[in-house]
């Protein structure tokens, strides 16, 4: 029985081939969506990163073989870095867009200055922004957008093998262009409520101006809260459809960024 020997390519071969993909999956869990929440334990995301990595090395494509720790090496490691993050960010851009739709709905209601710890990411928001952002991941998960991402994400390395080359100046036109979606996102979601509680606060103003005695303070505040989270709740069927486009355009822009058409 002869003594198993492996080759020092072949040992660089089987370490790039596990190493780049790994790269790629825990740049993107850092900073998309459902995977990437600050209070998901790290050794969790760390495991479940090992196991999708594991899961995409039959999709692999010619490898290169270089050494991880070399010139070539190393633009390879920040080239999957830079796809990870690429497409982690674009459908964060979604959330962040739903997050300052809330705080321009929290300042029509006069609730800017209530702000609350945001257990997704860790930050403190408008509570109306952690509702949104807690209603968008709910969503996100009931369209199975986790599983979309997951999809996605083997895709990406028929798109953009695992190579030297990396996204394109297209691809980074196209990532610039759609972080647009923060302003567009947000007007699209807040807009109906805006508009309502300015109505409001415009015929509060006709009030105090026809009756000055009225303590526009004391009864001012109080209606325009009751009517926003009334609005609040009208909106919410409208806010589905909404957020539906824009993480289907999410993923439409991710595949331009990756392919740089």
């Amino acid at each position: 029985m002869q003594p198993l020997t492996l080759t020092t390519a072949e040992i660089t071969s089987w370490l790039g081939s596990f190493f780049w993909p790994l790269v790629r999956v825990m740049a993107m869990f850092s900073i998309v969506p459902v995977f990437g929440i600050k209070q998901l334990p790290v050794p969790l995301k760390i495991t479940l990163a090992f196991l999708l990595t594991l899961a995409i090395l039959p999709f692999q494509q010619n490898i290169p073989s270089v050494t991880p720790w070399s010139a070539s090496g190393l633009t390879i490691t920040v080239q999957q870095i830079l796809i990870g993050v690429a497409m982690g960010l674009s459908l964060q851009l979604v959330f962040t867009a739903m997050q300052l739709a809330g705080a321009n709905i929290a300042m029509s209601m006069g609730l800017g200055f209530a702000m609350a710890s945001d257990p997704l990411n860790g930050v403190a928001v408008p509570v109306i922004s952690q509702f949104l952002s807690i209603t968008a991941t709910l969503l996100f998960i009931s369209m199975d957008g986790h599983l979309a991402i997951i999809d996605m994400l083997a895709k990406s390395f028929q798109y953009l093998p695992v190579s030297t080359i990396g996204i394109g100046p297209e691809g980074i036109w196209h990532l610039l262009q759609w972080a647009s979606v923060i302003f567009s996102g947000a007007i699209a979601v807040a807009i109906p409520a805006i508009i309502a509680l300015l109505a409001v606060n415009l015929t509060m103003g006709i009030m105090t101006r026809a009756a000055p005695q009225l303590n526009i303070f004391s009864i001012g505040f109080p209606i325009t809260l009751m009517a926003g989270f009334l609005l609040l709740y009208l909106m919410i069927p409208n806010i589905v459809p909404v957020f539906e486009r824009m993480v289907d355009a999410a993923f439409s822009e991710i595949t331009r960024i990756l392919q740089g058409q």
